[in-house]
């Protein structure tokens, strides 16, 4: 049977016109920016910046690139000084899961400390710059205390509880020596937590990481001296080691979260919100792993 010129004609513009579409489609809606396009094997990279109060996106970016199998290696930018505990602990959680089935490699921006240095030490190497902040193994909780201010305003507070320790941490009256007990036995618990984590991971034994794991700080370099990181180098150094781990010949493409773009007065009012609920949290009695300068190390 002979083709008709004009019907094939249709059918080939159709195809075209879908791989086309599919293309698009890839690009615009799959939440992703790639440099570059190929068929080779990809490193994803997840930012972790600022401080740490919330695990949930960076939990869910990890799971997108868990679950591609395009990508073969994960790059962590951590670019923070910590944060909450329970968030870095989550992040930590996945990570390691994440490990089971791609390489994991962070890269350290100006600071990684605490929380930051924390979920680093679950990835497979840990590359920082020289002059990155890292370390700062510790633990710190802040309790406001406003009692002599009431006084003189002549406010008073009326507390009715039930349960010995249910008042702990108010700021209008100060600690008791029992209470002191109970909060510092929390907080050696969880600096306890910290240290395992470099224990297990850097394969460190607890008797060299117990003398620094005092809250100090490290450059990159001093934490390459002490075994707390596995290299020196930026960025692209980081992410060709992970596609070196992983498999991949020659430049890998590289796959980064979409920003998402805010006008200029939503820009200014998260900006402002941001500021306030950090200062906020700053004197709050939530308990962090987070290097904070002027608060101690």
């Amino acid at each position: 049977m002979k083709r008709h010129p004009v019907i094939f004609g249709f059918f080939l513009l159709a195809i075209i016109g879908l791989f086309f579409f599919l293309i698009f489609r890839f690009f615009v809606f799959s939440g992703e920016e790639t440099r570059g396009f190929s068929f080779k094997g990809k490193v994803g990279v997840v930012p972790i910046e600022g401080v740490l109060s919330d695990s949930k996106d960076t939990i869910r970016q990890l799971d997108r690139y868990e679950r591609d199998d395009g990508i073969k290696a994960v790059v962590l930018r951590i670019n923070s000084p910590g944060g909450a505990v329970v968030p870095s602990q989550e992040i930590y959680d996945k990570v390691l899961h994440v490990k089971k089935s791609k390489k994991v490699i962070v890269s350290m921006g100006s600071v990684a400390a605490s929380g930051g240095y924390y979920i680093a030490c679950a990835a497979d190497r840990i590359i920082a710059n020289p002059g990155t902040i890292t370390g700062s193994i510790g633990v710190i909780v802040q309790f406001s205390q406003i009692e002599d201010l009431l006084k003189k305003v002549g406010l008073k507070t009326t507390v009715i509880k039930a349960g010995r320790y249910k008042y702990v941490g108010s700021p209008v009256r100060e600690m008791t020596s029992a209470e002191r007990t109970l909060v510092q036995g929390v907080i050696d618990d969880i600096h306890n937590q910290f240290i395992e984590v470099v224990v297990s991971n850097r394969d460190i034994p607890r008797k060299e990481i117990e003398p620094i794991a005092d809250a100090r700080i490290f450059t990159g370099r001093q934490a390459l001296e002490a075994g707390l990181v596995d290299g020196l180098g930026n960025m692209e150094y980081a992410i060709d080691m992970a596609a070196d781990l992983a498999g991949i010949e020659g430049k890998p493409e590289v796959v980064c979260p979409e920003e998402k773009r805010k006008g200029l007065l939503r820009y200014i009012a998260s900006e402002a919100i941001l500021s306030i609920s950090e200062e906020l949290r700053g004197s709050s009695s939530g308990i962090d792993y987070l290097y904070k300068p002027g608060y101690g190390m």
